[in-house]
C-alpha cells in the first residue's frame, strides 16, 4: 500500500518547491503519512502519537528545531499548538529556503486558527480525501478533469465524447460499497473490513471526541451521525433532527460543525443566483465516504446495495466526492461546489463554479437519462448562457442528450 500514489502528490510537490511548510488536512486514516513520506522522500518523521516523538519536540522545541530545521515530517500536528509559532521564527530565519517541512492534521479547528495566526503566508494548505476510484485501481487521472485547467466551451463536447470507461459497474458498485479509506478497501478479507469499519468508528466517537471535545455528550453525538447517515445527500432540517434526538438546534449545529470539521461530513450551500428569484437558500449535506455511511446503515453485501431503497441519494454522494478530489488535483482556481434547488422543486445535484466558470451536473443511478428529467439544467444553461451541462449516470458510453447536455457514465471518472 505504502507504494500507491495519490492524484494529489504531483500538486504537493508543487507546492512544496514554492513554500517552506506544507498542511495535509484530512480524515484519520485517509493515507495523509503515506502521501506526506511520498513527498518528502528520505525525509526525518515524527508522529505526534508517539509519546516519544512527542516528548522529543516539546521538551525543548527551539533546541529541537535548531537541529532539525528542514526537510522534517511531523504527524497530528493538532497535537503540539505551540508548534505553529515556533515555526514561523524557524522559517523566517530562512524565508527564502521553500520545501522544509510537512505537517498533517485530521481535525481542522485548532489546526487552521493556529495556521492562520502564526503561518499565513509561509504555508499551502490542502486537504487529502479517502482515495478516489482511479487511485485504488492505480489508473491515472481522467481526462474529463483536464476540462476544469481552462475556461469551458462547446469543444470540450468533443473530449467528452471520447471519454472511454476504465471500470465496470461492478467495479463502481464495489468501490461505492467500500469506500476510500486504503487500509481495509484494499485488503481481500470481507470480516478485515467490518473490523476495520467498527473499530475505526469506535476510537472515533471515544477516543478522538472524548479528546477534542471533552464535554460533548457522546451518547447524542453517536446518534446524530447515525441518523445522518440515513439522510446523507438531502436537505437537512436541524430542528427536525434535534427533535429526534431530544437535543437543542444549537447543539445539533454544534454537532454538524464538529461531523464536517473532523472530515466525515461535506455541506454544499445552495447555489443562489438573481436570474431566479425562488430558490431554496437550505444548505444539502452528505457523508464523504459511502463506505463508512453504508456500514453505519448496516448495508453489507452487493445484495443489501442492490435493495437499499436510498441508493441514489448515496450514489449521488459518491459521485459528488469522485467529481470534487479530481477537480482538486488539477489546475482549477476558487473552486467552489453547490446544490440549486427551486421552491417549485427543480433542482440540480452538483454546481461546480472555478476559474474554468460554471458547470452544472446531474446525477442519475440508471442508464439512461431523458431530456423530460433535465428541465432545470436547461433552464439554467440557457439562463447563465453557459456551453454545457453534463450528467453522470450508469450509461454505456457518452452521448448527447441534447444539443448542450451530455451524459457521461461514472466509469469514466
Amino acid at each position: 500500500m505504502d507504494a500507491f500514489k495519490r492524484n494529489l502528490q504531483p500538486r504537493i510537490e508543487q507546492l512544496s518547491a514554492n513554500f517552506p511548510i506544507i498542511v495535509i488536512l484530512g480524515v484519520r486514516q485517509c493515507g495523509k503519512s503515506t502521501l506526506a513520506k511520498l513527498v518528502g522522500d528520505g525525509w526525518k518523521y515524527y508522529d505526534l502519537e508517539n509519546p516519544n516523538h512527542l516528548e522529543r519536540i516539546t521538551s525543548d522545541p527551539v533546541l529541537f528545531f535548531r537541529e532539525n530545521n528542514e526537510h522534517i515530517i511531523i504527524d497530528e500536528a493538532q497535537l503540539y499548538p505551540q508548534l505553529f509559532s515556533t515555526l514561523r521564527g524557524v522559517v523566517d530565519e530562512r524565508r527564502e529556503s521553500n520545501g522544509r517541512f510537512i505537517l498533517t492534521g485530521s481535525a481542522s479547528f485548532e489546526l487552521m486558527k493556529n495556521v492562520s495566526e502564526s503561518l499565513a503566508g509561509r504555508v499551502a494548505v490542502i486537504e487529502l480525501e479517502p482515495m478516489k476510484m482511479n487511485e485504488l485501481k492505480q489508473e491515472t487521472l481522467s481526462g474529463f478533469f483536464s476540462l476544469f485547467e481552462k475556461r469551458l466551451s462547446l469543444n470540450d463536447i468533443s473530449t467528452l465524447k471520447q471519454l472511454k470507461p476504465s471500470k465496470t459497474i461492478k467495479d463502481v458498485n464495489h468501490y461505492l460499497l467500500k469506500g476510500g479509506y486504503p487500509q481495509p478497501v484494499l485488503q481481500a478479507d470481507p470480516h478485515f473490513f467490518l473490523d476495520w469499519m467498527e473499530n475505526y468508528f469506535n476510537t472515533y466517537i471515544n477516543r478522538d471526541m472524548r479528546s477534542l471535545f471533552p464535554r460533548i455528550d457522546i451518547i447524542k453525538y453517536r446518534r446524530v451521525i447515525k441518523m445522518l447517515s440515513a439522510l446523507s445527500g438531502t436537505i437537512i432540517n436541524k430542528s427536525e433532527l434535534a427533535r429526534s434526538v431530544e437535543s437543542s438546534e444549537k447543539s445539533i449545529r454544534d454537532y454538524l460543525q464538529i461531523i464536517s470539521g473532523t472530515f466525515f461530513w461535506r455541506e454544499l450551500p445552495a447555489f443562489k443566483t438573481t436570474k431566479i428569484k425562488t430558490t431554496t437558500s437550505l444548505p444539502k449535506g452528505h457523508f464523504r465516504d459511502s463506505g463508512l455511511l453504508l456500514f453505519l446503515q448496516n448495508i453489507f453485501t452487493p445484495e443489501d446495495l442492490e435493495f437499499y431503497p436510498k441508493l441514489g441519494n448515496v450514489f449521488e454522494a459518491f459521485v459528488v466526492e469522485e467529481i470534487l478530489r479530481g477537480v482538486q488535483a488539477v489546475a482549477a482556481r476558487n473552486v467552489s461546489a453547490y446544490h440549486f434547488r427551486t421552491k417549485a422543486g427543480g433542482e440540480i445535484d452538483l454546481i461546480l463554479e472555478g476559474s474554468f466558470g460554471l458547470l452544472p451536473i446531474e446525477i442519475k443511478y440508471q442508464s439512461h437519462t431523458t431530456k423530460k428529467q433535465l428541465t432545470s439544467m436547461i433552464n439554467f444553461i440557457e439562463l447563465h448562457q453557459l456551453p454545457y451541462g453534463v450528467v453522470v449516470n450508469n450509461c454505456e458510453s457518452p452521448s448527447m442528450i441534447t444539443e448542450k447536455i451530455i451524459q457521461i457514465p461514472i466509469a469514466c471518472l
